[in-house]
């Protein structure tokens, strides 16, 4: 006899083992399939984001921000910690070490929400059945009332430059070297490839960053990514924009990269190369033809605003789906899935999903950016602030940057939010709450900020949109 369930959810990355936990809080039985598999071939919940993407990532941008400090920065702060040394087996090993608790750790949520974790491949078949595949073992078929798709995304690749997980490598194999590389190479100056660039040039790498595109972080404010140009050319990071990578091909001691750009044809040496040019869904083998599962031009899975296909009680959610590929959207669409199975009302609000890069300065944001705004026709207004005139910044050391909000003009109403400076990811939070509830500019103007504190920032911003900045004077 199969088994049965009220909600199978395939895939257990932070879209998926959310959904799951959600629905069991509902009183539902729900299992979860996943087939994730570690380079040592050991399964773990828990996809990219935590295994390969957001986690792993943060730890080594945390550790070699703090080894470029103390090279750098502690002088200013009177400590003399003479000749520092980089351990990379000891960074690693830390690294490695938070993705197994944090991996583990879903396991331990599943068991103590009577969410059955299932190991192995999971195939959405026609009529809301799912084929189970175990890792060791025959396919069995699984009767489900509702189905949650969230199989997640996985590196592009580029013709060009194929991976050999040895010296053209994903942003996977990036965080795993044992070496400090002499000469980096990567393409696609986005979220990831900027982010990968910093921790190895920090650690000492001779970084060329390739951009095809010729502005840089398209997606952010203007003035934003102006500021993030400058800081990371400072730091050493060698962007090249509207650089068109045309071959790359790999030998025994490094890559030979040529491009196109402005001067002409180019060429270039590196030990190691990181294609980090975006992520496309994971769909393969997901669902059979007759499932009655849609994608799109691009290989999305086809959703309404409520994560809900053309198959009735079969969602899909996270990286699959339309909208930013980020960890917390992928979240918050499982929960509303599972709100919704269990006949709850619950929406995803996309208007204010944030966007952080964990670069240092950090940039993040929410909302519209200017041109966005320009664009709509509304007539608006901007109040901006820089880190410079923060007396928290300044005992940080860390005074590069600044906030920017935009508002309507007409009713007051926050458009977005932009920052790039110290802690930015953690100082967005306040924005978006702001943004959900609709305040205006004199609401954030009106609230009682500490000082010092770096949230005073935003403070300052929002009165500077009415030429009232009290520790800045206004241009």
């Amino acid at each position: 006899m199969s088994k049965s369930f009220d909600v199978v959810v395939i895939g257990a990355g932070p879209a998926g083992y959310i959904a799951a936990i959600r629905a069991a809080q509902h009183g539902m039985t729900v299992a979860c399939i996943d087939e994730w598999q570690n380079k040592d071939g050991k399964h773990a919940f828990g996809g990219t984001c935590l295994n390969a993407g957001c986690i792993p990532s943060k730890a080594m941008l945390e550790s070699s921000e703090l080894f470029h400090r103390a090279k750098h920065e502690f002088k200013k702060h009177g400590i003399m910690v003479g000749a520092v040394e980089l351990d990379i087996a000891a960074m690693q090993k830390r690294r490695a070490s938070i993705v197994r608790q944090l991996t583990g750790g879903i396991g331990g949520l599943f068991k103590a929400n009577k969410v059955e974790g299932l190991v192995g491949h999971g195939k959405l078949l026609a009529g809301k059945k799912v084929e189970f595949t175990p890792a060791a073992g025959e396919a069995e078929i699984i009767d489900a009332r509702h189905v949650i798709l969230a199989p997640g995304s996985t590196p592009m690749e580029l013709k060009l430059a194929p991976f050999d997980d040895d010296r053209i490598v994903d942003s996977w194999s990036a965080l795993e070297f044992d070496e400090v590389p002499e000469h980096l190479g990567v393409i696609g100056a986005g979220i990831i490839g900027l982010e990968l660039g910093s921790v190895w040039a920090r650690l000492g790498s001779k970084v060329t960053v390739l951009e095809a595109m010729d502005e840089l972080l398209f997606m952010t404010d203007r003035d934003v990514a102006s500021v993030a140009g400058k800081e990371f050319r400072k730091q050493g990071l060698d962007i090249r924009l509207g650089a068109k990578v045309t071959s790359a091909k790999a030998g025994k001691k490094g890559v030979k990269v040529e491009f196109d750009d402005e001067s002409g044809e180019q060429v270039i040496d590196v030990d190691i190369l990181i294609v980090a040019v975006g992520r496309r869904p994971f769909t393969d083998d997901l669902c059979a033809e007759d499932s009655g599962i849609q994608l799109d031009e691009r290989g999305f899975i086809v959703v309404d605003d409520a994560c809900r296909t053309r198959v009735k009680g079969v969602f899909a959610i996270g990286d699959c789906v339309r909208g930013p590929m980020l960890a917390h959207k992928g979240s918050e669409e499982g929960v509303m899935a599972a709100d919704l199975i269990a006949g709850e009302s619950s929406e995803v609000n996309y208007d204010v999903v944030p966007s952080v890069i964990y670069t240092a300065p950090e940039i993040a944001w929410v909302g519209k950016t200017e041109d966005e705004v320009k664009a709509s026709g509304r007539p608006y207004k901007t109040g901006s602030f820089p880190f410079a005139a923060s007396g928290r910044a300044k005992v940080m050391e860390q005074t590069s940057g600044m906030v920017k909000v935009i508002a309507a003009k007409d009713d007051d109403e926050i458009l977005g939010v932009h920052i790039i400076g110290p802690m930015a990811g953690e100082l967005i939070a306040e924005a978006v709450l702001a943004m959900e509830f609709s305040a205006s500019t004199e609401d954030v103007q009106r609230t009682i900020h500490a000082h010092p504190s770096l949230a005073e920032a935003i403070h300052e911003a929002a009165l500077a949109a009415d030429n009232r900045a009290l520790n800045f004077v206004n241009r």
